[in-house]
């Protein structure tokens, strides 16, 4: 059996589950997620144990990729709104900054226009700084792709560094062309 697959999932007594016909519903502080999932992967929550067991019928190579997938997204579901995930970004570059307008987040990255970007619902953005950009949310694929999405605005290059970058992300720098005569 996998191995992530066959762990049971441990639920908080502050988070409320509730399992449909191929659905789940997570309700925190933090958030309401939904999920649906595979029709051959079966999910049990056990309210005496306040687990939830996410099985598959056979090993096959296919059942087998599903039992893992769906055991992780429950998993990330559950974790998210209990305490709710978060990416930092930084901006680096002279002149290069952000700035946040209700739900919309402008870039001015070096481009002769402003670059602006509309926050997702379930997702929330901060500016504390000109350079820095916080995203948090109870949905993980959310906030990793809004962040993913900014950073493609302007990633950073490997001459000078300049551009968005996640914090403590390690940018390869190249020599550039040496002067000779």
């Amino acid at each position: 059996m996998s191995r992530v697959g066959k762990k049971p999932i441990p639920v908080d007594g502050s988070v409320e589950i509730a399992v449909d016909n191929g659905s789940i519903r997570v309700k925190g502080k933090h958030g309401e997620l939904c999920h649906t999932w595979h029709p051959n992967i079966g999910v049990a929550w056990n309210d005496g144990d306040r687990e939830l067991v996410v099985t598959r019928p056979n090993d096959q190579r296919h059942n087998r990729a599903l039992h893992g997938l769906t055991r992780a997204l429950i998993a990330n579901m559950v974790q998210g709104v209990q305490q709710p995930f978060e990416k930092k970004l930084e901006i680096q570059g002279v002149g290069y900054q952000a700035t946040l307008n209700g739900k919309k987040l402008s870039l001015q990255v070096g481009f002769a226009n402003t670059i602006v970007l509309d926050v997702p619902d379930g997702v929330v953005c901060e500016v504390p700084a000109p350079t820095q950009v916080i995203i948090r949310g109870a949905d993980k694929h959310a906030v990793g792709q809004f962040a993913a999405n900014i950073r493609r605005v302007r990633p950073p290059e490997p001459y000078k560094g300049k551009g968005i970058r996640y914090v403590g992300e390690v940018v390869r720098r190249k020599a550039g062309k040496a002067f000779g005569s």
